[in-house]
């Protein structure tokens, strides 16, 4: 039985087509994914699902009192609460009927009534029965396996990282255990460890979820059902990603034969209707040009835009560029109790392993000179040049576009200059000239790499760089990083996106724990 159905549904933005009368359903047991290259409306068909959005035209029809469990990144946080409290809200019905149940206690203590004992009787029954003595151990349970137990549970929830505020609204978005999930990018602040929790966890859901993910590892292992958004159309496919893909390959194979044929076939009769139009044989060509408007002509296929980076190099003679000495990171305290003492070569390709939260955007900050060291120094040969890519996609002026905010930061560069940069992360046009805001996570993930693309340097910091972007793209961006001349320092929860073949060295920070 469906949870919900999605019937004719169009949406358009700006010129381009989202969907055209679409249709799909989520099933009671359908752990689906939604794949798609970047832009295509992955995200905007969760808002629609949610109700955030109202689509152009069609129609969302949810079953009846389902329960939906949306990953809202801008839930409310109430300052001086704590991450305990915060999580124990997903039981406040229990909670509520526990508080109850105490003011009955207590009313009990002057007044014995028969209807006070047996309304007592129904809510002790009802918190045992849901679970209420349980609460403690399932908020410890999903804390644990998303890594917010070494934040410290009387952490405040105002002064959590922005990574660190969508693992807790995830958190509680598990603990409230809802029919049917909605999840956008859930593990894009979640290191490998909390990943591999997070997937155990969803292949168990007893309910149905709906996950958008970049992420094709780890969506292989959570789905059993594909949409695969294209050209305006919804797709399903039953079975796990990799099965999906190979189907979606094989149809792609048929279909651009049929195209293939069909081409030809109006190519040779629009050749005998234009030779033989004014001749004898004119009303065979009148004919056949009927027959022409009247066939179903398939669509061209779809002409992708891909991305090509190149990061321009800055020559370097030195051997070792950056050397650690002695160094604790962190604010007001050490987040590593273990001194670190490493170096850089010239060249080298290192990627910076550990559990969210333990400091590897702290350290990379650290050794650019963005943050002071607690304690020992980084010192740095002077023809150093670091560009350094964040991984937040926080713009001082949402509604400035693509093309203005380069022109701001490089104003020396030629228009026509940055718009090939742009072009080359392939943007279209129309991106280009879009306010940021109204742009895809990865068309701004794109936006921030043609930033870089513009930066002269031979040390390019990454944090979370294939965050938002697909698998085309990030297939580019790893290639340009393999084909850098200079060092790279890497941050990324995507295993498959290095190996041992292009990485160097993996400086793993939780060796300095204790």
């Amino acid at each position: 039985m469906s949870i919900v159905r999605v019937e004719h549904l169009s949406q358009q933005f700006l010129d381009k087509t989202l969907y055209d009368d679409a249709n799909f359903q989520v099933n009671d047991h359908d752990h689906l994914g939604i794949i798609g290259q970047n832009g295509v409306g992955k995200s905007t068909l969760i808002n629609i699902l949610t109700g955030q959005l109202v689509p152009d035209s069609g129609k969302v029809l949810w079953k009846k009192k389902v329960k939906v469990g949306y990953l809202d990144q801008y839930a409310n946080l109430k300052p001086g609460q704590t991450i305990k409290e915060f999580l124990q809200t997903a039981f406040q019905e229990l909670l509520d009927q526990a508080q109850q149940l105490e003011e009955i206690y207590t009313t009990l203590a002057q007044d014995t009534s028969e209807d006070l004992l047996e309304k007592a009787g129904e809510l002790q029954g009802s918190l045992e029965t849901r679970g209420y003595y349980e609460i403690d151990a399932k908020v410890a349970e999903v804390a644990q396996g998303l890594g917010l137990d070494v934040l410290g549970y009387e952490h405040d929830v105002a002064q959590l990282s922005g990574g660190q505020r969508s693992k807790l609204i995830l958190a509680k978005l598990l603990l409230e255990q809802p029919d049917i999930l909605l999840l956008d990018e859930p593990t894009n602040y979640l290191d490998q460890r909390h990943i591999a929790w997070l997937a155990d966890y969803l292949q168990h859901f007893e309910g149905a979820f709906v996950v958008v993910s970049h992420d094709y590892q780890f969506l292989n292992q959570v789905v059993n059902v594909v949409c695969d958004i294209e050209l305006g159309k919804l797709t399903l496919y039953t079975g796990n990603l990799q099965q999906a893909l190979r189907q979606k390959q094989a149809d792609q194979r048929t279909y651009l034969k049929a195209y293939a044929s069909q081409q030809k076939k109006i190519a040779k009769t629009q050749a005998y209707i234009q030779k033989n139009k004014a001749g004898s044989r004119s009303k065979s060509a009148r004919s056949r040009e009927k027959q022409l408007a009247r066939m179903d002509q398939l669509t061209p296929p779809a002409q992708k835009h891909l991305a090509h980076f190149n990061f321009p190099y800055v020559d370097n003679k030195n051997h070792i560029i950056l050397e650690a000495n002695d160094l604790l990171i962190g604010y007001q305290a050490p987040l590593l109790s273990q001194k670190m003492n490493f170096s850089l070569a010239m060249g080298e390709k290192v990627v910076i392993k550990g559990f969210n939260g333990i400091g590897k955007t702290t350290l990379l900050k650290t050794i650019q000179g963005l943050l002071p060291p607690i304690a020992g120094e980084v010192s740095c040969v002077p023809t150093i040049q670091m560009a350094y890519y964040e991984q937040n996609l926080n713009w001082s002026s949402p509604m400035a576009e693509p093309l203005t905010i380069l022109q701001q930061q490089f104003s020396a560069q030629a228009p026509k200059d940055l718009r090939r940069t742009l072009a080359q992360t392939g943007l279209t046009q129309q991106q280009v000239t879009s306010p940021i805001k109204t742009l895809s996570g990865g068309e701004q993930v794109k936006v921030k790499l043609a930033q870089l693309m513009l930066q002269p340097a031979n040390v390019l910091f990454l944090d979370e760089p294939t965050n938002h972007l697909d698998d085309d793209t990030k297939l580019a961006l790893r290639q340009a990083l393999v084909d850098y001349p200079g060092t790279v320092v890497l941050i990324t929860h995507e295993t498959d996106f290095y190996d041992s073949s292009w990485i160097d060295k993996v400086l793993d920070i939780e060796d300095n724990l204790h």
